[in-house]
């Protein structure tokens, strides 16, 4: 069942939104400042690209991880994660598109706070 989500998602957006979590870790890369905010759009981009079968866990940063977290919420985080929820909630208006919803819900959490996010298999 997670090939045929993962499959179907690919085909209806993932790969799209992957695309974009990659342009954004391009451009935020471009600064030595933006290197770790970067890689962490790359490690996003990997899960939008086939996300069912997967879990978040939030929770697992220092005092380091807590800084880079603030600093991401302030200057992009607020909107992956409100994209990423809206787009949940227009997947969510039919019955067939909750399991992308849900989805896009998880990735609302991870745009949030990624520093510190460990994806589970």
């Amino acid at each position: 069942m997670r090939l045929i989500g993962n499959v179907i998602w690919l085909l209806w957006g993932g790969l799209i939104a992957s695309i974009a979590w990659t342009l954004a870790g391009l451009i935020l890369c471009l600064t030595f400042i933006g290197i770790p905010f970067g890689l962490q759009c790359f490690k996003i981009a990997a899960f939008v690209l086939w996300p069912f079968g997967k879990s978040i866990e939030i929770g697992h940063f220092g005092a380091g991880g807590l800084i880079f977290n603030i600093i991401w919420i302030i200057v992009f985080g607020w909107e992956f994660a409100v994209s990423h929820l809206a787009i949940g909630l227009v997947f969510c208006i039919a019955i067939i598109g909750i399991p992308f919803g849900v989805q896009h819900f998880k990735f609302a959490q991870l745009g949030l706070m990624p520093f510190g996010a460990v994806i589970k298999s």
